[in-house]
């Protein structure tokens, strides 16, 4: 029982920020959600559908990862997502004051866009495990689960 409480807390705090956090926040101020996501790709026109689909791959995704249903494609997925957002909405490399010592913006644009990365590598590992026969699995079976709350008699 105290392992599937572990699996249980290790999938939750992957997905925290996801569910309910970003989804609930693109849903409460749609507004300002939409202009972010229109200037992060220059087009205002799309922002909305921009909205709308990271808060399906948000929802959709996380309840695969915390049920287990095909969660190694979710993980994925929201690896993937983890990488785009990283690099639509956290360029470091865009802000004037980017310094290493003393205060910065860049700086911390940088250590958000680090953190979207390192999300992005455990959401990975779930993918595709910690060894090579783990990868060739997820690329033969990538629908499959890993079915986390399997007990083991």
């Amino acid at each position: 029982m105290l392992s599937i409480f572990v699996i249980v807390l290790v999938r939750t705090l992957l997905v925290m920020l996801f569910l309910p956090f970003s989804a609930l926040d693109k849903i409460l101020n749609f507004k300002q959600a939409q202009k972010q996501a229109s200037q992060a790709v220059s087009v205002s026109s799309i922002g909305a559908v921009l909205i709308f689909a990271g808060f399906g791959v948000e929802v959709v995704m996380s309840l695969a990862i915390l049920t287990g249903v095909a969660d190694r494609l979710a993980a994925f997925v929201l690896a993937g997502y983890c990488i785009v957002t990283a690099m639509l909405w956290k360029q470091f490399w865009r802000v004037a004051d980017f310094r290493l010592k003393g205060d910065s913006r860049g700086r911390e644009v940088f250590w958000d866009f680090l953190k979207n990365l390192a999300l992005a590598g455990g959401f990975f590992v779930l993918a595709f495990g910690a060894n090579p026969a783990s990868l060739q699995s997820f690329l033969a079976h990538p629908l499959a689960s890993t079915h986390p709350y399997a007990v083991d008699r």
